[in-house]
């Protein structure tokens, strides 16, 4: 399939740039793309690897919801990210101004997810995918 987007970008807002920059560059170990800082404003452009995009219904955001965390938390946006040790990265996040919404579960598929909240109060799943049996 030809798609006509070439690339997903989700532009944050934030009134602590520092704390939020630091956070995903220094807490969730994202590499800076680019970066620029003059007369109109700061902006980190921040590699996130592959990017989908995931739509939900409400049922189907409670169902996620239930799994990971045990009852209807996110709000309409939450990012997932994978990550090669979903323990490590959740310490390293929470160290990082992270808030732990829920540690660590199996899903019904396998994968080990678990909640953290980002310090402008972005829900992110991380996601540890297992090699299938």
């Amino acid at each position: 399939m030809n798609s006509s987007v070439k690339q997903l970008r989700v532009a944050v807002t934030t009134g602590d740039y520092n704390r939020l920059l630091a956070f995903y560059h220094d807490g969730l170990g994202v590499d800076i793309a680019e970066q620029w800082d003059n007369e109109q404003g700061r902006g980190t452009i921040l590699d996130m690897g592959r990017a989908t995009l995931e739509i939900f219904n409400q049922q189907q955001a409670a169902t996620v919801d239930h799994i990971e965390v045990g009852w209807r938390v996110s709000g309409a946006i939450r990012f997932a990210l994978e990550v090669p040790d979903v323990n490590e990265a959740v310490k390293r996040a929470v160290a990082h101004g992270a808030t732990l919404v829920h540690a660590t579960v199996v899903t019904p598929w396998g994968d080990h997810n678990a909640r953290i909240q980002s310090p402008e109060g972005t829900q992110i799943t991380l996601f540890q995918v297992m090699e299938k049996r």
